[in-house]
């Protein structure tokens, strides 16, 4: 008995944390008030979020653009003057992407 609860809490919390990122993402294309297209800047120490780069199920798909990146999930990579930063992680991310050469945004 207590070994089925456990699998089924387990198994709940599993599930959950994978929609929690996507649920965090509004209509408006904002993660905890950051607009996720822009200029983003690549850092190793104290960033904006941290993202996982994934092949299927992201949290948002994002195309790398060398200029005017207006819609969501478009990003233009800068060394200076960034609009938010990022750190590449391989464990517990704020956001799954998937990088993408044509229909960025939410999947």
């Amino acid at each position: 008995m207590r070994r089925a609860f456990l699998v089924a809490l387990a198994t709940a919390l599993f599930c959950s944390a994978g929609a929690l990122a996507e649920e965090s993402i509004d209509a408006d294309c904002r993660f905890e008030g950051i607009r996720l297209n822009g200029k983003v800047k690549v850092v190793t120490s104290f960033p904006d979020l941290e993202v996982e780069i994934v092949t299927s199920f992201p949290d948002l798909k994002v195309k790398a653009v060398e200029s005017f990146p207006d819609r969501c999930g478009e990003w233009e990579f800068v060394d200076s003057f960034p609009d938010f930063t990022i750190k590449y992680v391989e464990s517990f991310p704020d956001l799954t992407i998937e990088m993408v050469e044509s229909f960025p945004g939410l999947p």
